[in-house]
């Protein structure tokens, strides 16, 4: 059995292909496109132009993971014209994209897929749609089955890509990107309850946003981090808030430690808040306030449910002093911590594709049921 995973439920665009085997899967080909350098120009994502290149994107990435599965066959007839004009109909929202498919089906014959796992939801919804119309028109003209999957299922999932995982359950999942801030507690693969969650900004949003705050660019995490390790003295003498870590919930809020980072540069003279020194400091107090709250509210989730595996997914999972902290907690609570591998940290369609194998939550359906939900809760199902 062959899966094409899409994924576009942010600012990068993802195409992958799987085989089911036996025992486990294997990646027969998994490409992303990033839009960090467009971004970047404007210190956050615009989901507008987020769009624009999905659309511009998505083709070319599905070219070239056929051609890397060795599954793209030059067609040997002429496409069908009435399906052609139904294809129209479906992509209305996206007409370049509808011009790019039309080529690609009168160049291309149809590949061996057997299921179609897209991105429904969270995410931004113009850039969902373009990921969900995409895969109807092929569900529809190749007469595929479509599962529709959740992108935070997909960062739980992303640990099992590459590398062996045993997991004990009942399980703590923390979901943290750029969207989301999430404490999950997870029964087992498939099922699972939030039981914490952001009240305003997620951490990575918080991340990007103090950091332009501070003038450093997009996407903030990573300028934060390296910076932050940077950061050798104590000059400044800076002190952040740690938002709601004392509070008896596992929720979240960020949006009043970027507050705090505002009012503290602004006690800053320019020639201070333009040296090197300041800014890895301030990196470095930004960072450790965040991880510090996350840690706190995970210890307390681990103690409450007894859990014996902690779990940790999303693009803030790559960051280096969050790893460092939860694998200090999974030694002082004794529980096995799972992490995925750096590159499979960020979004990405490997993730979207394996979901249908590993969760029972999914069943094929017809191209016709599936729709994107911007603000999709993994419980929801």
């Amino acid at each position: 059995m062959k899966i094409l995973g899409i994924e576009t439920s942010c600012d990068d665009t993802g195409i992958a292909i799987i085989k089911k085997t036996k025992a486990d899967f294997e990646i027969l080909a998994g490409f992303v496109s990033s839009q960090e350098k467009l971004h970047s120009q404007y210190g956050g994502v615009f989901p507008a132009l987020a769009k624009r290149e999905h659309q511009k994107n998505i083709i070319p990435l599905f070219e070239k993971a056929l051609k890397k599965a060795k599954m793209l066959k030059k067609a040997d007839a002429l496409p069908n014209s009435k399906k052609i004009q139904k294809l129209k109909t479906i992509l209305e929202r996206n007409p370049e994209l509808f011009d790019q498919l039309k080529t690609f089906i009168e160049k291309y014959k149809k590949p061996d897929i057997d299921c179609i796992n897209v991105t429904i939801g969270p995410g931004l919804e113009p850039c969902l749609y373009v990921g969900v119309n995409f895969a109807k028109a092929l569900g529809f003209y190749w007469n595929i089955k479509i599962n529709g999957v959740h992108h935070l299922e997909g960062h739980i999932l992303a640990n099992f890509i590459g590398q062996k995982v045993n997991i004990d359950f009942p399980a703590i999942g923390l979901i943290v990107s750029g969207g989301n801030t999430q404490i999950i507690l997870i029964e087992k693969i498939g099922k699972y309850k939030i039981i914490g969650d952001t009240r305003d900004d997620a951490a990575g949003e918080c991340f990007d946003k103090t950091a332009r705050l501070l003038g450093l660019g997009y996407p903030g995490g990573k300028k934060i981090s390296e910076l932050a390790s940077m950061a050798k003295t104590n000059k400044f003498n800076i002190s952040l808030p740690r938002p709601m870590i004392y509070e008896k919930n596992f929720d979240f809020s960020f949006s009043g430690l970027k507050t705090a980072v505002l009012y503290e540069t602004k006690k800053r003279t320019k020639k201070e808040l333009l040296s090197d020194t300041y800014k890895q400091e301030i990196s470095r107090e930004i960072e450790n306030a965040i991880v510090d709250v996350l840690i706190k509210k995970v210890r307390i989730a681990i103690e409450k449910h007894g859990a014996k595996t902690l779990i940790i997914g999303g693009g803030v999972s790559a960051n280096k002093k969050l790893r460092q902290e939860a694998k200090k907690l999974a030694k002082e609570k004794a529980v096995s911590l799972d992490l995925p591998k750096i590159k499979y940290s960020a979004d990405n369609a490997i993730m979207i594709a394996i979901i249908s194998i590993l969760s029972p939550n999914y069943k094929e359906k017809n191209w016709k049921t599936i729709k994107p939900i911007a603000n999709l809760k993994i419980n929801g199902k």
